[in-house]
């Protein structure tokens, strides 16, 4: 019964068009969802996620499989990594960079994916994810250096090229954070 559940949640966030009059296209929904021990929530599909409905298909993707030390194959395997992000559809542009993901998609869907599928650990990617995942911390660095992992969120910064001064900033981030982060993360695939 639970699987005709999660199927049936996929289509129904598959179609939707809920904030369709606030995109500059029409909805495509990017995301990928399965039964896994492990679900990564990141900001909003990129005009190339959006166009090839696959999450993470560029440089950014790269380098977030880099950093969690997953291959391709098991990232893109929903049995393994659910990929939700916090706005299901690109949101456009706005000052020459990606709009912020749509604000009403994570209180529509999110709460129905995780009680359906019941992750042991979530990978928050950006700040989007971690204000409303993890409200308490005032920054990013505040978010990772206290959070310790106990309640199965893995805060990370967006590994897009803009964040390279906060990387630059933060060594720590690469050398200590990073591989605990990854054993973890191993642990629950």
């Amino acid at each position: 019964m639970q699987k005709d559940n999660l199927a049936t949640l996929i289509n129904e966030a598959k179609h939707c068009s809920f904030c369709s009059e606030f995109l500059p296209q029409p909805p495509r929904p990017v995301f990928s969802a399965g039964y896994s021990k492990l679900v990564l929530i990141g900001q909003a599909p990129g005009q190339q996620a959006h166009n090839n409905s696959k999450p993470f298909s560029d440089q950014s993707g790269v380098r977030l499989r880099r950093w969690l030390k997953i291959d391709e194959a098991t990232f893109y395997n929903p049995d393994k990594l659910t990929i939700m992000p916090m706005g299901f559809c690109f949101p456009g542009y706005k000052n020459g960079a990606d709009a912020p993901p749509r604000k009403e998609c994570a209180p529509k869907w999110h709460h129905q994916f995780l009680s359906i599928i019941k992750p042991q650990a979530i990978i928050l990617v950006g700040r989007y994810a971690q204000k409303y995942y993890l409200p308490q911390f005032k920054s990013l660095s505040e978010a990772m250096t206290q959070c310790d992992f106990s309640e199965g969120l893995i805060p990370l910064p967006h590994p897009s090229g803009r964040n390279n001064r906060w990387l630059a900033k933060h060594p720590w981030f690469e050398s200590e954070y990073l591989p605990k982060a990854a054993a973890y993360i191993k642990r629950s695939l």
